[in-house]
């Protein structure tokens, strides 16, 4: 006995009109930043560094209406000082099963120390705020893998910020 089974491995069809197919991309990115298990919820980010492009992978944490995104990090990264240079940003998602690649060319705008970050830092929960307070900038070169896991008792936002990315034409 033989089945048949379809296996969808395409975000859309030929036969969609172009606005159903950005609809649909819209629709994935907004999941993306909702649900962990998504692949649209990690984004390639590219940056100019002192040094030429750099890249690194970032969590999506929310996209508004305006079709902004938003990121944490610490703002003693190096992307915090790329960005601080040159606002020039580039995301990019890969979504496996759908086979669909996102580039999407932007402009960062850094918040901290900001009503916007402290409504985000309002929503980072528990253990989740030690990634934004540990003792050691990132990117600090360790001795001992302990020396990792060393954060003060209280925890607070003074390195916590967030990264408005906005798309651009062109």
């Amino acid at each position: 006995m033989g089945y048949s089974k379809k296996i969808d491995f395409m975000l859309f069809s030929e036969k969609e009109l172009p606005s159903e197919i950005w609809q649909s991309l819209v629709h994935e990115l907004h999941r993306g930043s909702l649900d962990s298990k998504h692949p649209f919820r990690y984004s390639n980010l590219a940056t100019i560094g002192k040094f030429g492009p750099e890249i690194r992978t970032v969590v999506v944490r929310s996209i508004n209406k305006n079709f902004e995104f938003y990121i944490f990090t610490d703002s003693r990264s190096e992307k915090v000082a790329e960005i601080t240079a040159n606002p020039s940003a580039t995301l990019h998602f890969y979504h496996p099963g759908k086979r669909a690649q996102i580039r999407i060319k932007a402009k960062a705008e850094i918040h901290r120390q900001n009503d916007l970050s402290e409504a985000f830092w309002s929503k980072v929960q528990g253990d989740a705020q030690k990634a934004y307070t540990s003792t050691l900038a990132p990117s600090t070169p360790i001795s001992d893998p302990n020396q990792g896991f060393d954060w003060p008792e209280m925890s607070d936002d003074r390195f916590f910020c967030c990264f408005e990315i906005y798309p651009q034409n062109g």
